[in-house]
């Protein structure tokens, strides 16, 4: 029992330094990006889908749309609205989405995450700036 204080003194030690990182970084997270449309995309008013689904559940529609297209053929998707869009990165979302380092690179790296669209989908079809 005469060593209660070192156990106590090893235990807020302990929780001190393995809250260390949490505590350290209270308050420096960096804002999100801001999005930078270009005209085309400005022009059109709308995507796809509203814009905060876009913004948190684009990868999840675009596997969809890749197993749709590879796998069962189907090469068109109907909005909620109704309105009909080829299921195409390259022709349809890159078509208003041209710029990528400003538009998709920017979240991408903010939120760290490295997405393989890339490795088979040019990441500019048209040549446009």
């Amino acid at each position: 029992m005469n060593d209660k204080k070192w156990i106590v003194l090893g235990l807020i030690l302990f929780v001190g330094l393995f809250s260390f990182p949490f505590w350290f970084n209270v308050g420096k997270a960096a804002p999100a990006p801001e999005v930078v449309l270009t005209e085309q995309a400005k022009a059109a008013k709308e995507c796809v889908m509203p814009t905060d689904f876009m913004k948190t559940e684009h990868m999840q529609l675009l596997d969809v749309w890749r197993l749709k297209v590879v796998r069962d053929g189907v090469s068109q998707f109907v909005n909620a609205d109704g309105k009909e869009f080829d299921m195409s990165l390259s022709n349809t979302c890159l078509d208003c989405h041209s710029n990528k380092a400003e538009f998709c690179d920017r979240c991408h790296n903010y939120a760290s995450v490295n997405p393989y669209c890339w490795d088979c989908h040019i990441d500019n079809p048209k040549g446009d700036k």
